[in-house]
C-alpha cells in the first residue's frame, strides 16, 4: 500500500487529509512537528510527503533543505498558508515539488497527490527518449546521467528542471503551451491549474540564462506558452 507522510501541526486538518487519503486507499502517517516528521522520513521512505511549512521547532523549509541535503527525492508538496510568491519560490528552490496554498480544494489536493506519485512510478519515462547529448549556447544537457552544464560547470537542477528542460529541449523549438507541459512533467489533467510551470520556467532561466530577465533560450510565447531557441 502506498504510504504517504503528512506534516502538519493542525491537527484537525491533517486528522481530516488522512481520512479522505486512507478512503482512496492510501496509507498514512502523522506527525505535528518537523523534527518527527524529518525522523519518519528518514526510518521510512514514504512514497509522498504533504509538508505545512509553519511548524513548531522545525520549520518546513529546515525539513525540506535537510531532506534533499540527505538525497532523498521523495515527492515533496508543500501545503501551507503562506501565499506569497516569494514563499513559492523559495519552497521550489529547495526541492519541493508542487505548492498549494491553504485554503484549499479538497479534489484538486487529491488529483495533485494522484499526479505526484504518478509521476514518481513513472520514474522519469519521458525524459529517457532524450538520448544524446544537446547543446545550446553555453548550455550542453547529457541525458544518460541527467547532468546539466553552463559554460564548462555542472548546474545543480531539481528533478521537476530537468523534466522540464527535457520537455522543451524535445520540442526543437516549437511552443509548448502550460497545460501540455503541466500534463507531460506534472502529471495533471489540464483543469488542475497553478503557477508551477512559470515558476519553474523562471528557475531553470536563474540557473541557466546569463541575464534571466532577457533571456535566450527559454522563451516566452504571448498568450501561447514557451519555447527553447537554440
Amino acid at each position: 500500500m502506498t504510504r504517504i507522510l503528512i506534516i502538519e501541526d493542525n491537527r484537525n486538518l491533517a486528522t481530516g487529509l488522512r481520512n479522505n487519503l486512507e478512503i482512496d486507499g492510501y496509507q498514512v502517517e502523522l506527525a505535528t512537528d518537523g523534527t518527527t516528521g524529518l525522523a519518519l522520513v528518514r526510518a521510512g521512505n514514504p512514497a509522498l510527503i504533504i509538508l505545512d511549512l509553519m511548524l513548531p521547532g522545525m520549520d518546513g523549509y529546515r525539513v525540506l533543505r535537510a531532506l534533499r541535503a540527505d538525497g532523498c527525492e521523495t515527492p515533496v508538496l508543500i501545503l501551507s498558508a503562506r501565499g506569497e510568491e516569494t514563499d513559492k519560490v523559495l519552497g521550489f528552490r529547495l526541492g519541493a515539488d508542487d505548492y498549494v496554498t491553504k485554503p484549499f480544494g479538497l479534489l484538486e489536493l487529491l488529483a495533485r497527490v494522484d499526479a505526484l506519485l504518478r509521476r514518481s512510478a513513472s520514474n522519469g519515462a519521458r525524459s529517457e527518449k532524450l538520448t544524446e547529448r544537446v547543446r545550446f549556447g553555453e548550455i550542453e544537457v547529457d541525458p544518460a546521467t541527467h547532468t546539466v552544464w553552463r559554460a564548462g560547470s555542472a548546474v545543480a537542477l531539481r528533478p521537476k528542471e530537468y523534466e522540464l528542460l527535457v520537455a522543451l529541449l524535445r520540442r526543437k523549438g516549437q511552443i509548448a503551451g502550460r497545460e501540455e507541459l503541466l500534463q507531460e512533467v506534472w502529471g495533471y489533467a489540464s483543469e488542475v491549474m497553478s503557477r508551477t510551470v512559470d515558476t519553474h520556467v523562471a528557475e531553470l532561466r536563474r540557473k541557466l540564462e546569463e541575464n534571466p530577465a532577457v533571456p535566450r533560450h527559454i522563451l516566452t510565447v504571448r498568450k501561447a506558452g514557451y519555447r527553447l531557441q537554440p
